[in-house]
């Protein structure tokens, strides 16, 4: 089992992990206009679906995902299990996290379910919330991906978010009336990030092509890093919902 993230990326701070993509004046891009309400929805803890078996393999590197929360929102609005997200109380909501996943060593299955479902405490669910804005995603991300990473939801959602509010997002709005290929798109979040290789971004669409989300790679350091696979090509043509 790995060490506890939040000593692991104390470390790799230290040693400039994340400074080379962290830019003199850091923002928390897309978590400004948000307003958490005065109370959230109680986390509950939901069985191991059958289908998902535990695996507790050696852990060879990270995927921070993220969510473009305009696209997830947009057949959403109505929805009770997603209106913080998308209702409007809480914030218009541009990229969120989805979470910090850990991979596989060599191609080899990613660990997930190590530990029994334990729920999230309201203190971890109250600090991500600007970051995550639905409970039931981040219980979800907490007993398949963070118990696999760290004994606490606390430490887990602490580490997301600092890596989270360590990035810097490109005018999606600007973006998404050029018609963009992927390679576009890719190279405005390697712009907008000094130090983020554009091999270590990947391209998240749904079925129509439209963007749902973005994925950075990254090694056991939490550093950037080639992302294994292929990715979309580079003249794929990509879809950006901007809301309304």
């Amino acid at each position: 089992m790995i060490p506890a993230l939040s000593r692991a990326l104390s470390a790799a701070l230290g040693a400039g992990g994340l400074s080379v993509f962290i830019t003199a004046t850091p923002v928390a891009a897309q978590g400004w206009q948000c307003a958490a309400p005065s109370s959230l929805p109680r986390a509950e803890v939901e069985p191991r679906p059958r289908a998902e078996p535990v695996r507790r393999t050696a852990v060879g590197g990270y995927t921070l995902s993220l969510g473009w929360s305009p696209e997830y929102c947009r057949t959403r609005k109505s929805s009770a299990r997603d209106r913080l997200q998308c209702g409007g109380e809480a914030g218009d909501f541009g990229f969120v996290m989805h979470g910090l996943w850990p991979e596989g060593q060599a191609g080899a299955p990613w660990p997930q379910y190590c530990r029994p479902p334990t729920p999230v405490t309201p203190k971890a669910a109250r600090s991500a919330f600007c970051a995550m804005p639905s409970v039931s995603l981040m219980q979800h991300e907490w007993a398949r991906h963070g118990s696999c990473v760290t004994r606490a939801p606390d430490a887990y959602f602490r580490a997301a978010r600092v890596l989270f509010d360590a990035l810097q997002f490109p005018d999606m709005d600007r973006l998404s009336r050029r018609q963009p290929t992927a390679a576009a798109v890719i190279l405005a979040f390697a712009d907008a990030n000094p130090g983020v290789g554009e091999e270590a971004i990947r391209l998240d669409l749904n079925e129509r092509g439209w963007l749902t989300g973005v994925r950075l790679c990254l090694g056991t350091r939490f550093r950037p890093r080639p992302c294994e696979g292929r990715g979309l090509r580079a003249t794929a043509p990509i879809k950006i919902w901007r809301g309304g």
